[in-house]
């Protein structure tokens, strides 16, 4: 008898599809049409906040052709959360204009297919890649991208081709090669795929994600070529729209463009939820071949440039640090000025084949005007490297830690080391200063190595351009790295920098 994986649950999911009565919309007084958008707006605006349930995260899209007109989704933790959420609704008077002609119940979850040391409680097994991979899986937050696309799926069992009679070890390669096709699309397209087995019609409602359209249609188009979908995959329908914020309802029922010029976010006047890195693998995704799926959302300790714990703006820890460094005329960077946000894992891989890895998924991301840059760091005195990315936002440098963390050999990511970390981030020397700038790391790296609460130092070096350095550095406390910071040596090294650096270090602080 073929092994059923095992499963473990997360968020439950409502994709509520609606209808307008655009007859009994236009017939209707003024003060009704008034009071529907009234309701409507305050309705999607407590759910897109959450003010329903301790966690979870909601959005509405407006949906072309005849299917639907809009589409609500909702994540929350019970499905009693779901049943209110949708019942809410029907108290309000928008709800009088329209019907609901079909909707989706389903829950996230991950399988044995992801990883069998997390069913077996080896959590010691677990690298922190995986381990955020998986709690983005359980509790995905919805990508602030433009457009979506919604459709359920099964696997098929008819007599010919029956998925449920392969053996594990069939069906895992099946959907590693399927990943492998998704990886293409990283940073082009995110989703969140949940189970509907015993709740709805289909096995699996997967909901795409991206800025452009054509992409949605370009990794569904291809991956019906891999033999998990030739072969073993049934489709229901489809459905696709386009995110606006709660504010807009009026326009979309006025039959203006949406989002209006004055809420062109996708996520609204609430700031939205920050987006993840879901592989395409229709649930049943291998860690390493699903699509370039990997942490997302509620990854935790992300480094979001000068921001601690992939916070927007700074805590106040970090800011009184800062502060400190300030009075010691040592520069420390600014959260809110500098508007970039980085990710760095560490890779224990092959230089050359992370490498490898990391172009190809950095030509995708080159597609989007949000970032910035994304470059391998190798260490001078160990065996491994840094890979690091930079954003213009937040949720898109936590999205791409999602794909990074599919990378060989990850082995934790910068913020998730106990103690206190900082980084100084694009130390750019001058280049006939490099090997001067090298030994002073190395005489700074042995003062380092005498001091209370050090745990370690790296100096990497960017692989493709020698003149870009980048420090990374590990406490036991906040207070060990201050001593260091207070020092006579670390004085005179930013006095000596200003002579061999082509620019300002900015210090990055991952407390």
């Amino acid at each position: 008898m073929p092994e059923a994986p095992p499963t473990d649950e997360g968020w439950f999911v409502l994709h509520d599809f609606r209808t307008v009565d655009w007859d009994a919309w236009r017939d209707a007084p003024a003060h009704e049409r008034e009071r529907a958008i009234e309701e409507g707006v305050a309705h999607l605006r407590t759910h897109e906040a959450v003010e329903d349930a301790e966690e979870g995260a909601s959005a509405v899209f407006s949906v072309l052709g005849h299917k639907a007109d809009l589409l609500v989704v909702h994540l929350r933790p019970t499905l009693d959360d779901l049943s209110r959420a949708e019942r809410q609704f029907e108290q309000t008077a928008l709800a009088a204009f329209t019907e609901q002609p079909t909707s989706y119940v389903s829950v996230t979850e991950v399988s044995g297919y992801v990883s069998q040391d997390y069913f077996e409680g080896n959590e010691d097994e677990i690298d922190a890649g995986l381990r955020n991979y998986i709690e983005g899986k359980l509790k995905p937050d919805i990508p602030d991208d433009q457009y979506v696309a919604f459709y359920p799926m099964s696997k098929r069992r008819g007599e010919t081709y029956n998925w449920y009679d392969l053996s594990f070890e069939d069906r895992s390669e099946m959907m590693s090669d399927h990943g492998d096709t998704g990886r293409d699309y990283a940073g082009k397209i995110k989703q969140v795929i949940a189970s509907s087995v015993g709740f709805d019609d289909f096995e699996w409602g997967v909901t795409l994600f991206a800025e452009d359209p054509v992409e949605m249609k370009n990794i569904v188009y291809e991956m019906r070529f891999d033999d998990v979908s030739s072969k073993y995959g049934e489709f229901g329908q489809f459905y696709v729209g386009r995110r606006f914020p709660p504010a807009d309802l009026g326009a979309y029922l006025d039959g203006e463009s949406v989002p209006t010029a004055d809420h062109d976010s996708p996520h609204g006047e609430h700031g939205g939820a920050h987006g993840e890195a879901h592989g395409h693998a229709h649930g049943d995704s291998a860690h390493h071949g699903d699509g370039g799926g990997g942490q997302h959302g509620h990854g935790g300790g992300s480094a979001h440039g000068d921001a601690p714990h992939g916070e927007d703006g700074g805590d106040d820890e970090s800011d009184d640090i800062r502060g400190e460094l300030e009075d010691l005329n040592i520069y420390a960077g600014t959260p809110h000025g500098e508007d970039v946000y980085a990710t760095v894992l560490y890779s224990e891989a092959e230089t050359d084949d992370l490498f490898e890895e990391v172009e190809g998924l950095r030509g995708n991301f080159e597609h989007y005007g949000t970032h910035v840059k994304t470059a391998v760091y190798e260490a001078n005195e160990r065996d491994r490297s840094a890979v690091v990315s930079i954003w213009d936002t937040p949720s898109a440098a936590e999205t791409a830690a999602g794909f990074l963390s599919e990378l060989p050999g990850i082995v934790s990511r910068a913020g998730e080391e106990s103690g206190f970390g900082t980084m100084g981030m694009f130390y750019t020397v001058k280049s006939d200063y490099r090997e001067e700038f090298v030994e002073k790391f190395d005489t700074v790296g042995g003062l380092l190595a005498e001091m209370d609460g050090h745990q370690d130092t790296d100096l990497m070096v960017n692989v493709e351009d020698e003149d870009d350095m980048f420090i990374a550095s590990q406490w036991d406390a906040r207070d060990d790295a201050m001593a260091f910071f207070r020092s006579d040596e670390f004085r005179d090294t930013v006095q000596w920098g200003r002579d061999v650096l082509a620019d300002r270090p900015r210090h990055v602080f991952l407390a």
